[in-house]
C-alpha cells in the first residue's frame, strides 16, 4: 500500500526541509529545534486524480467562466460571484480579484485560458504560506493535541494519520480525551485495533487526567508520538473552551514545551463557519496546524483562500474521502491545479 510519507536524511547543521518555501525561509521555531526529519510525500497519479474528483463540487462554481469570454467588467462580477459561491469571502475574493486586474494589464492578457491561468498562479501564492511539513522527532514522545467541533471528523482523521505516522517507522500512543461523547472511546479503540496502537481511556474520567496519564505511560515506553483526542465543541462554550485550555496546561506541566502540536480539525462544508472556528481555537490555545477534511462533499473549497488571508495557519493534511490515502499533505500549487485546471 502507498505510503506518503517518506524520511529525509539528518543535516548535521540543520533541518532539510520540505517545501520550496520552507527552504527560502525558517521560522523562528524550527531554528530553535534541533535536527529532525520530516514528512514528505510522493505524489501518485491516484493522489492527483481523488484531489481532482474532490474538489469538483468547487470547480463547478468556475465552469465555462472563462470559456469564449470577454475580459470585461461583467466577466469581473461573475468571477467575484463564482468566488464567493466557493466560500473563498469577501476579503481573499477582492484580493484575487485586484491582483487579477493588475496581472490582465500588466500582461495585455485578453484569452480566457491565459487568465484562469494567472488566477490559477495567483491562487496558487495565495495559498503557500499554508504550506507546513509536520517535523518529527523534536521530543519523545511528540504530543499531538487534536481539537475541532463535533462532526468534523476528528477522531477519524487521528485514526488515518496515526496509520500513516506506522508507516513512517513512527510508535504511536492514543489518548481517549473525549470523555463526554458515549462512542468516543470506541470509535478510537477501534482504530487503535485496526493500526494494533493502544489506548489510554477512562470512563467517564476528566480528559486532563486521562492525558495526562498518556503522556507518563508514553514516556515510560519510550514512544515516539502520543495523539491526544479531546471532545468536540463549540466556540461558543465557554466552559469547554476553558477545558481544552486546561488539558493545555497539564500537559505542559507534565512536559517542558508540550503539546508540541495543537491541531485543528474542520469540515470543509462549513465554509465560512470554519473560518470563524480557527480564529476562535487559535485565540484560546494558538494552534500549529489545520486538518482539513470533506473536501469532496463541498463547493466550498474556496474556504483555504479565506483562512489564507484572514489566518495564515499551516494546513497539515486535507481530506477528500473516507479511504486511509485520502488523507494528504496540502501544497498550494497542486490544489490550485486540481481547482482551475
Amino acid at each position: 500500500m502507498f505510503s506518503f510519507f517518506k524520511k529525509l536524511h539528518k543535516s548535521s547543521t540543520s533541518t532539510s526541509e520540505l517545501t520550496e518555501a520552507e527552504n527560502k525561509s525558517k521560522n523562528d521555531t524550527q531554528d530553535k529545534n534541533p535536527p529532525a526529519p520530516e514528512l514528505t510525500p510522493d505524489r501518485p497519479t491516484s493522489w492527483v486524480k481523488r484531489l481532482k474528483s474532490g474538489l469538483a463540487k468547487t470547480r463547478n462554481n468556475f465552469t465555462n467562466l472563462f470559456t469564449n469570454v470577454k475580459i470585461d467588467e461583467d466577466f469581473f462580477e461573475e468571477l467575484e460571484a463564482a468566488l464567493l459561491m466557493a466560500d473563498t469571502g469577501l476579503e481573499a475574493s477582492q484580493f484575487l480579484l485586484n491582483a487579477l486586474r493588475q496581472k490582465i494589464l500588466a500582461e495585455r492578457l485578453n484569452d480566457g485560458e491565459a487568465v484562469k491561468a494567472a488566477l490559477r498562479s495567483l491562487l496558487a501564492d495565495l495559498l503557500k504560506p499554508l504550506e507546513r511539513t509536520l517535523v518529527l522527532d523534536r521530543a519523545q514522545p511528540l504530543v499531538m493535541m487534536i481539537t475541532g467541533v463535533n462532526g468534523a471528523g476528528k477522531t477519524t482523521s487521528i485514526g488515518k494519520l496515526a496509520q500513516h505516522l506506522q508507516r513512517h517507522g513512527q510508535s504511536v500512543l492514543l489518548a481517549a480525551g473525549d470523555t463526554f461523547r458515549a462512542a468516543a472511546h470506541e470509535q478510537l479503540a477501534l482504530w487503535g485495533e485496526r493500526n494494533q496502537i493502544n489506548v489510554i481511556s477512562q470512563q467517564s474520567g476528566d480528559p486532563a487526567a486521562v492525558i495526562f496519564d498518556a503522556l507518563n505511560a508514553a514516556r515510560a515506553r519510550k514512544l515516539d508520538i502520543l495523539m491526544a483526542d479531546t471532545a468536540g465543541r463549540l466556540p461558543t462554550q465557554l466552559h469547554l473552551m476553558d477545558e481544552l485550555k486546561k488539558i493545555k496546561r497539564v500537559i505542559g506541566k507534565a512536559m517542558h514545551d508540550a503539546p508540541h502540536e495543537i491541531l485543528l480539525v474542520i469540515d470543509a462544508n462549513t465554509g465560512q463557519n470554519a473560518l470563524a472556528q480557527v480564529k476562535a481555537f487559535d485565540d484560546a490555545l494558538g494552534l500549529t496546524g489545520l486538518i482539513v477534511t470533506k473536501l469532496d462533499g463541498t463547493a466550498k473549497g474556496g474556504i483555504l483562500a479565506a483562512i489564507a488571508r484572514q489566518r495564515p495557519i499551516p494546513v497539515y493534511f486535507i481530506g477528500v474521502g473516507e479511504q486511509i490515502d485520502d488523507l494528504q499533505p496540502f501544497y498550494a500549487e497542486e490544489f490550485a491545479n486540481a481547482l482551475l485546471n
